[in-house]
């Protein structure tokens, strides 16, 4: 089975968040898969961790590490596709590639952001709701 990811469900696994072992018990045995665009996400999450304090680049490094070794499929988003969803759902892009990527593939989408979340069931995605 795939499961679509995104930004938020990585950041908590690979800075161990309290999701953490809840996100790898649903993810065992599936194939992650998310929108090419998660690679930039990652940064801005780590950039906005800095800003706050939360972070600093020493950590952002070894999460990155931590990152590179979780087997996710990047996929290419169609576009004009995106960009749509983005314009009726009234969302950012990067949320509408996620959502874009779970239609293309079929696949429901494994989130801990609940506007993501609110946004793909409209659109017609599924979600994997992950409870504390």
């Amino acid at each position: 089975m795939n499961i679509v990811v995104d930004t938020s469900v990585i950041i908590s696994v690979v800075t161990n968040e309290k999701h953490k072992h809840r996100i790898v018990e649903v993810t065992k045995g599936a194939d992650l898969v998310a929108p090419a665009s998660l690679h930039w996400e990652m940064g801005n999450a780590f950039s906005a961790m800095f800003k706050r304090k939360k972070m600093t680049s020493s950590q952002a490094k070894r999460a990155l590490r931590s990152y590179e070794t979780i087997a996710i499929r990047f996929c290419d988003v169609e576009l004009e596709a995106a960009i749509d969803l983005a314009a009726r759902l009234n969302i950012y892009a990067y949320d509408a590639y996620v959502i874009q990527c779970s239609l293309a593939q079929r696949s429901p989408i494994l989130t801990l952001d609940r506007t993501l979340c609110r946004a793909a069931l409209k659109a017609g995605a599924k979600v994997i709701e992950v409870q504390s």
